[in-house]
């Protein structure tokens, strides 16, 4: 047993660069799917954002408690937290006839190469103006056809519209 241990260790130890390159390949794949979104976005390019996500995948956004008595005033049944589902977020940006655009800050990326995370501060804008930000989390799976959106889940803050 004891010769086979030095060998299983300089196995173990060979296959980390390897992994590590994965690691890093798929972080820059991310990144890519990231830019992917936010250039659909303002593109008004409906069909390559619903690409991004995995078909039954799940959508959920919470108002932050001021935001929600605002909405209730307006609409007393109003939910805090809601579902939605990315295909009518994908109809919204490709039929959206002003300037639409979210900005990213605070991008965080982690993966282990089959699936992964991305965390952000978004700002949502309508020709220009701030509608709304929060915090926004994606969760991913690598699939054959590239990195797809399988969970999103976003704070909404609504912002003064004037």
């Amino acid at each position: 047993m004891k010769p086979l241990l030095p060998a299983l260790l300089l196995l173990a130890m060979s296959m980390t660069p390897a992994h590590a390159a994965d690691v890093a390949q798929s972080r820059t794949q991310i990144q890519q799917l990231v830019e992917q979104f936010k250039t659909a976005i303002k593109a008004h390019d409906g069909d390559g954002m619903a690409k991004l996500f995995l078909p039954g995948s799940s959508w959920h956004q919470t108002l932050d408690d001021a935001s929600w008595v605002k909405v209730k005033l307006k609409e007393p049944n109003a939910r805090q937290v809601m579902p939605g589902d990315y295909q009518k977020f994908s109809q919204f940006v490709g039929k959206a006839t002003k300037p639409i655009e979210e900005t990213f800050d605070h991008v965080r990326i982690e993966t282990d190469g089959t699936i992964g995370t991305v965390y952000f501060d978004y700002v949502f804008l309508e020709s220009g103006k701030p509608t709304n930000h929060g915090a926004e989390t994606w969760q991913l799976v690598r699939t054959p056809d590239g990195w797809k959106i399988s969970a999103m889940l976003y704070s909404v803050i609504l912002d003064d519209r004037r």
